[in-house]
């Protein structure tokens, strides 16, 4: 799992101005370092597709803010995610948890999440990295400059 405090690190160095969240499993674990003093705004939401409309609405302002949520919630935030990645085609910039992605590889899960998030990215034409226990947070920061630098939308799935 990526420290949070080194995430925060590579976020703000990208130039992200809000974190926009709901957090859930591993990924609510960064949220000490999201809030310290040294941290980024964090903008807690209700639900997910709320989450990519205040995302969508901060770009349109000139902020650059990242949504941070589960892959179940995003199954949830879909035509959000349309909306504002192909009508406004915005560059939204998504870090999305993968729950039970290693029980799932060891067959000993039956969780359908890591199942159907990768082809959930394909059939919403998203391009996405996965980042697992070998990366750092330096791979999700490459993930987001590669986005910005071609004006894209884009997910980076952590393993969880």
């Amino acid at each position: 799992m990526l420290d949070g405090r080194e995430v925060v690190a590579a976020l703000k160095e990208c130039g992200v101005t809000h974190v926009i969240w709901l957090p859930d499993s591993e990924l609510g674990t960064w949220e000490p370092a999201l809030t310290a003093p040294d941290g980024l705004p964090l903008i807690r939401v209700c639900r997910e597709g709320e989450a990519i409309a205040i995302a969508a609405g901060l770009m349109l302002g000139g902020k650059k803010p990242v949504v941070v949520m589960q892959c179940t919630g995003l199954f949830e935030a879909g035509d959000a995610l349309r909306n504002v990645v192909h009508d406004l085609k915005l560059p939204l910039f998504l870090i999305v948890g993968v729950r039970s992605w290693y029980a799932h590889q060891q067959g000993t899960s039956t969780d359908s999440c890591p199942v159907f998030i990768e082809p959930f990215l394909q059939a919403w034409r998203l391009p996405y990295t996965l980042l697992d226990r070998r990366h750092a947070p330096e791979d999700l920061a490459r993930a987001y400059r590669s986005a910005q630098a071609e004006a894209r939308a884009a997910a980076v799935l952590i393993a969880e």
